[in-house]
């Protein structure tokens, strides 16, 4: 079958080509489509992927949603966590505990925090994109450049031709390496994560249970009245069967070795094999980002195409949604002449630039504290379980409180 070369029909430009239908992927094209400029989302699978299955949604996540204009959807659908309490998985005693709905220091306002199951937001965002703005089955394989428009080659044989491109392609994104970013590192550490599902209604507390120490960490924390969601996250040693690391029977056999309540494991054990997955935590080193190219005149990335991060913050998603806002802000404006004069690739250009700018330092901070606050929470040295279990949690509750008080602003 010959190639073909698809643009946007009618207007004789190429359109604006969003590679990835993640978070980042669609917060940027409902950002786009709030300013007026539409855009393409190519998506490789055949419909809407929920891997991960929950994501930790704090603060600046929800003053995200609420630039897009789905904040309140979201709320309605999911419980507002009142309470953080962390425990020793040595001790089973209580660490710390903290509200979550004090006051911010930088935002107005009080704090918040829900645990939004991934696929509903997904949907959420979806919905209030134009109908056929995502093509699905569509995977890029090859960028090539032509003039100030990029050819974009995709495995069915199709070429799109495109005036830019936004890489929202996840850890192993096709535009970052474009780009010449760093490829992710392995951080010598796995997650685990699962959903259990009470039909009947679970009847816990809207709080975020976490334990640490002993090697590893895990956390409950409820996304509505039937839903909840967990994780696991430890650093495999070599007498670790690789087989069954990825079971659920590997997990509770870790907790069952520690200090961890019986609720607890009765959400894992709740859960079905399905609803359970492993993967490696990644992280994209945080001075390679310094110094790398975020966007090169009209392309650049976004989500963990441009800062994959260890969940030790859960601010993943969460930055996702900055991004989202901050370029479809950048890039809206330059595409609209908002930008000042000059050539529309002119104004392209130093949209992205500036969007670079802004989420260089911040996804720099990010991914550096997420992977230092992982090392202090899971870390079985005696001298570091001490000073954790009686001075520091505190300090790390705090750190995820500051990481989340930060506005990315509005469209």
């Amino acid at each position: 079958m010959a190639s073909t070369i698809l643009q946007r029909k009618g207007t004789g430009e190429d359109p604006v080509v969003i590679v990835g239908a993640g978070i980042a992927g669609l917060a940027v094209a409902l950002g786009l489509h709030r300013k007026g400029v539409k855009c393409t989302v190519l998506e490789s699978s055949p419909e809407l992927r929920a891997s991960g299955f929950a994501i930790a949604t704090w603060r600046n996540a929800l003053q995200a949603l609420d630039a897009l204009g789905v904040g309140d959807k979201i709320r309605k659908c999911h419980l507002h966590l009142q309470e953080l309490h962390v425990f020793s998985s040595s001790t089973g005693e209580i660490a710390h505990a903290t509200s979550l709905n004090e006051q911010g220091k930088r935002c107005r306002g009080p704090n918040e925090m829900l645990c939004v199951r991934r696929d509903w937001l997904l949907r959420a965002l979806e919905e209030e994109l134009p109908e056929g703005t995502i093509r699905y089955s569509s995977k890029i394989v090859e960028i090539e450049e032509d003039g100030d428009a990029k050819i974009l080659h995709l495995a069915d044989g199709a070429i799109l031709r495109a005036k830019v491109v936004i890489g929202c392609d996840g850890v192993n994104s096709v535009v970052a390496k474009w780009l010449g970013l760093a490829k992710p590192s392995y951080s010598g550490r796995l997650a685990t994560r699962g959903l259990a599902c009470y039909p009947g209604g679970h009847g816990f507390d809207p709080k975020f249970k976490m334990f640490f120490g002993h090697g590893f960490r895990v956390g409950v924390i409820p996304c509505n009245d039937t839903d909840v969601y967990w994780f696991f996250t430890w650093s495999p040693s070599e007498h670790d069967d690789d087989a069954l690391a990825k079971k659920k029977k590997f997990v509770l056999t870790k907790l069952r070795s520690a200090e961890i309540p019986a609720e607890v494991l009765e959400i894992v054990e709740r859960s079905d094999a399905k609803d359970v997955l492993t993967a490696p935590l990644r992280f994209r080193p945080p001075l390679s980002l310094l110094l790398a190219s975020i966007s090169k005149g009209n392309v650049c990335v976004a989500g963990d195409a441009l800062h994959p991060m260890t969940p030790d913050l859960g601010q993943g998603g969460c930055a996702a949604l900055e991004d989202g806002v901050v370029l479809a802000r950048c890039l809206g404006d330059a595409i609209l002449g908002g930008g000042g004069g000059g050539a529309e690739s002119e104004r392209i250009e130093a949209g992205l630039r500036e969007y670079a700018r802004i989420r260089r330092w911040r996804s720099a901070e990010l991914i550096g504290t997420a992977y230092a606050v992982g090392f202090m929470q899971e870390s079985s040295n005696a001298v570091i379980s001490f000073l954790r279990d009686n001075w520091l949690a505190g300090a790390l509750v705090r750190k995820l409180l500051k990481m989340a008080d930060y506005d990315s602003g509005k469209l």
